[in-house]
């Protein structure tokens, strides 16, 4: 070792450790380097990505991050152009001195392509640890597919065997030749946020639909009691399968309610483009109501509608039909043997 004042310079297992203190350097092996408090600023580092991101998403960027830095680590021992095996031996000696944990290599087989790797108190698994969590991190998982990724020169992706955080003694983690990537795994997650999206905007659209459907139910085409014994509905816009069922069951439930004996429909808010399903939806709810001994009088046909009502097969001569409703009311009224005064 050697030192003054502001320059310490070490090896460490045959690695370079120096120190600039008056221009606030650290270096490892000729690079700059950072060191940080584990359990501490790493872990809050770690919180924050996944405050921010989610689980499943800080568990990618973590896992495709690890990758990529392998990738770095993997081309550079593959541009010395050593042994595999040599390049597996040093690394966990870098690694250790780095104060990344144990790391041992074994069943390397350079023909299969394949590898293993043993973890004991990784900086990974003590950030873990304090997270509480009680399975291992992807940072260094990924990592080491990185390394192999490159070393080999094809891709490589892992299993995990074993994990420190779940009570086993050390992590172990089995790497073998994959098509799985990390640009597809992001692919993969963003094609699942996209499908919750959408499941989420259904589920909303579905909860507004039933919402709408229930008001529409509450505020269209009123039943009023106008008099003992008469009941008004007015028919307002365009009816759809939904809303004929609705008005038909609402109505029929009402006429005994109100003990009517007449049933005034008003025409006078009905769209013009009367279709032939609003039609038969008008026979359906006079005959009903003719069942339970209730007479059905139209109010309110212009002629613009009398002429497009007749252009279907719609029978007006079976009802009492009047052009406004204050006409209905009077006939209504001369059947009960009253009048308005």
């Amino acid at each position: 070792m050697t030192e003054n004042s502001l320059v310490l310079e070490t090896k460490i297992d045959g690695f370079d450790f120096n120190w600039d203190l008056e221009k606030g350097l650290f270096n490892f092996e000729g690079d700059d380097a950072v060191l940080f408090w584990i359990k501490s600023a790493m872990k809050s580092f770690f919180d924050t990505i996944e405050e921010i991101s989610g689980k499943e998403t800080s568990s990618l960027v973590l896992e495709t991050t690890g990758f990529r830095q392998g990738m770095v680590v993997g081309e550079f021992f593959k541009d010395l152009k050593l042994p595999i095996e040599e390049v597996a031996n040093i690394i966990p000696r870098i690694y250790a001195s780095a104060g990344w944990g144990k790391f041992i290599i074994t069943d390397l087989d350079p023909a299969a392509k394949t590898a293993r790797v043993r973890a004991i108190d990784s900086w990974e698994y003590k950030i873990n640890k304090e997270q509480g969590k009680n399975e291992s991190g992807t940072f260094l998982p990924g990592h080491f597919a990185g390394i192999f990724s490159a070393v080999f020169g094809t891709s490589l992706w892992y299993k995990k065997a074993a994990d420190q955080l779940a009570g086993q003694d050390y992590t172990e983690l089995d790497y073998f030749p994959s098509s799985v990537t990390v640009e597809e795994n992001i692919h993969a997650l963003a094609r699942r946020e996209e499908s919750k999206k959408i499941s989420e905007l259904e589920k909303l659209v579905e909860d507004r639909t039933i919402e709408l459907k229930q008001l529409v139910k509450e505020i269209s085409s009123p039943v009023i009691p106008v008099l003992d014994g008469i009941v008004v509905v007015p028919l307002l816009g365009r009816y759809d399968e939904f809303r004929s069922e609705e008005l038909v069951d609402k109505t029929l439930h009402s006429l005994p309610k109100h003990q009517a004996d007449c049933l005034i429909l008003d025409l006078t808010g009905l769209n013009q483009s009367i279709s032939s399903y609003t039609v038969e939806f008008l026979s359906k709810l006079a005959a009903a109501a003719n069942l339970i001994g209730t007479e059905t009088i139209l109010v309110g046909i212009s002629p613009e509608l009398g002429t497009k009502i007749t252009e279907t097969n719609f029978n007006l001569s079976k009802f009492n039909c009047f052009t406004n409703l204050q006409h209905g009311i009077y006939y209504a009224l001369s059947k009960k043997g009253r009048k308005i005064f």
